[in-house]
């Protein structure tokens, strides 16, 4: 089996951008830690993150595999709500990677035959020294899991709960953004696009991508006046 990352014949891939570098943690340091050192021999065999939709969930566990491809492991990123409408066969086998990611636990939850799936593939992974990282939109207990065992199962690892970021945390992360994209980001610019911009931070990522694209296609530097022009703000 490769040793990059494992693709779906269906055609999930990782961001590229979607790396710990690229993440501001803000008050999510410690859970930023235990996911890029979850492959070391003393790491967390199995981490639940959950928080709202916006807040990176996606990002970290596509960062989690591209840490385990950086490490050349083998590694799998599932995002259920593109794949949740399928049988659950992509759960076969598994236990042959060094990390697998399962994004949008919600959208299968009371689900029996997905929820079944789960619980033996949490145990082959266990029992295999694997590593396993799930995230959702709520805390285990939250969640309407019908399968008691699965239930249990989400319980045993470490929970994180995936903070928001401030304005202060949300005008870092703009510009660490802008600075992997090498894109110049005048302070008072960053601070104008998240005045007038969208809250969450994934928008606001696609908002700065539209300026990159603009500002390069116009030969012109990122200041108010092209923002509002860019924009149409």
């Amino acid at each position: 089996m490769s040793r990059a990352p494992a693709q779906l014949p269906l055609g999930v891939g990782l961001r590229d951008d979607a790396t710990f570098a690229n993440f501001h943690p803000g008050p999510n340091a410690t859970l930023v830690d235990r996911l890029v050192h979850q492959l070391d021999d003393d790491g967390e065999p199995f981490l639940y993150v959950w928080g709202a939709s916006g807040t990176g969930r996606s990002h970290l566990l596509q960062a989690a595999c591209h840490e385990a491809s950086d490490r050349d492991g083998r590694s799998l990123y599932l995002p259920l709500a593109e794949l949740g409408h399928f049988p659950p066969m992509m759960l076969e086998e598994i236990e042959r990677l060094d990390l697998v990611a399962i994004d949008d636990l919600e959208r299968v939850v009371g689900r029996k035959r997905w929820e079944e799936a789960l619980f033996h593939a949490f145990n082959r992974l266990r029992d295999a020294g694997k590593r396993l990282v799930i995230a959702a939109d709520a805390p285990p207990r939250q969640l309407s899991v019908k399968l008691p065992d699965l239930a249990s199962r989400l319980t045993w690892g470490m929970t994180f709960q995936l903070q928001g970021l401030d304005d202060v945390g949300r005008l870092a992360a703009l510009q660490l953004r802008a600075r992997a994209r090498g894109m110049q980001l005048p302070d008072e610019v960053a601070r104008y696009i998240l005045h007038r911009g969208p809250r969450r931070l994934d928008a606001l990522f696609t908002t700065l991508e539209a300026l990159d694209r603009a500002s390069l296609s116009a030969k012109r530097k990122l200041t108010i006046p092209f923002v509002k022009q860019a924009l149409g703000w």
